[in-house]
């Protein structure tokens, strides 16, 4: 039996927790000498009896239907003892025995990841402030991990994704159990520029204890987490925040009006000097600037315009009109498109592009003619305006800007 399939045993045990498998874990010196393990050497380590119980059942078909489920669903495992696990986990005391992982993770180690939440029940100005901040993060090079919640997750992921970014969305649940069912779109564009992680096996509900739980991991990827809202009393942002406190995570909050009920927690962390005050994404990237100098960048700011239209629900729909040929450069004058860059470009990606090289299209138009769901479409259209492949024109047209040299 692989190692891969003992850590899947010892980190589903009934009542285990995460501190528990980690210490388990090194006392036997391996997941499978823990699995091999007897009731005496149990008893040594005076565990509670329901774990006893579950560490002397020795059967292996759980472990299978999980290693089943990710190969059929596409799921990929990453364990403690891989190199591609994150260092960042591993400095905590309770770090999952195993990661499952949709989509491409980065590697978060060498990366500005900044951790963002916040209220579920946000005002339009935490909504506002998140977008906001995320896109502007997202667009200097950071990476945005959050949950996947209605409200502050869900509008720092979308402006993290508008801003052409890498996102993490850490689940409470399974990483196939899409909760809330009303960000299914936002699951899949995560998928296509980042990752969908949890330490759950899939299946798992999101109950909800497993979210403070879950928080941790939030702030042990990233380097900061910022609070955008939070109330004062019961808040799972607040727990978030003072678990990154305890790792030895920066942590930043969005003020806001000194009766505003959903800004009581963020006010609240900035006044006892727990929280640097945040206005824009500078007030996080100048902490990091000096370390990371290689991996962030600074665009031209957008206008209030250009960021509103990016953070708006729906792009705004386009007058019917016959598809044109984009305007032609002189040859000489037209950027290229090497087929290295092109192949770093995703496949939507890249059948977007090639379909705006022949002609000017709209979001809508791209989504008639491709298999591509309107909401990918508007994330991979600002992914290749944002590297510069494409350009937008009057009338919410795209053309690309761009030439593909095929002999590059």
């Amino acid at each position: 039996m692989a190692p891969l399939s003992y850590l899947i045993w010892l980190s589903t045990r009934e009542s285990i927790r995460a501190d528990m498998a980690v210490g388990l874990l090194g006392h036997f010196g391996s997941a499978e000498a823990a699995y091999r393990a007897d009731g005496p050497e149990y008893d040594l380590l005076q565990l509670p009896s329901r774990l006893r119980r579950s560490l002397l059942d020795k059967r292996l078909d759980s472990v299978e239907q999980i290693l089943e489920q990710c190969d059929r669903q596409g799921i990929a495992l990453l364990t403690c003892q891989d190199g591609a696990y994150p260092e960042r986990l591993l400095q905590l005391d309770d770090y999952p025995l195993v990661l499952y992982v949709k989509g491409r993770l980065p590697r978060v180690d060498g990366e500005v990841a900044v951790g963002m939440v916040g209220s579920r029940q946000c005002t339009p100005y935490g909504e506002s402030m998140a977008g906001r901040i995320s896109m502007e993060l997202a667009r200097s090079g950071a990476v945005v991990v959050s949950g996947m919640a209605e409200g502050i997750d869900a509008a720092s992921l979308k402006g993290a994704l508008q801003g052409g970014g890498r996102v993490i969305s850490v689940l409470a649940g399974g990483v196939d159990v899409i909760y809330p069912a009303c960000n299914r779109w936002l699951y899949q564009d995560i998928q296509a520029s980042g990752a969908v992680i949890s330490e759950n096996p899939p299946g798992t509900r999101p109950d909800g204890w497993r979210f403070p739980i879950r928080n941790r991991l939030i702030s042990g990827l990233s380097l900061g987490v910022l609070v955008v809202e939070a109330a004062e009393q019961r808040s799972g942002s607040l727990i978030t925040a003072h678990d990154a406190l305890d790792q030895g995570r920066d942590v930043f909050a969005v003020p806001g009006p000194a009766d505003a009920p959903m800004s009581g927690g963020t006010n609240l962390l900035i006044s006892r000097g727990e929280a640097k005050l945040v206005r824009s994404a500078w007030d996080i990237l100048s902490e990091y600037t000096g370390q990371y100098p290689h991996k962030l960048t600074f665009p031209p700011p957008l206008t209030t315009e250009e960021a509103d239209a990016r953070l708006a629900p729906q792009p705004v729909p386009a007058k019917a009109a016959e598809p044109s040929r984009p305007p032609q450069l002189e040859e000489e004058q037209t950027p290229r498109m090497s087929r290295a860059e092109f192949e770093r470009l995703g496949e939507e990606q890249r059948e977007i592009f090639l379909l705006l090289e022949e002609c000017q299209l709209t979001a809508d138009e791209i989504v008639g003619r491709t298999d591509i769901p309107a909401r990918r479409v508007n994330t991979a259209l600002t992914m290749l305006q944002t590297q510069g492949y494409l350009k937008e024109l009057p009338g919410r047209r795209f053309a690309a800007a761009v030439r593909f040299d095929q002999d590059r």
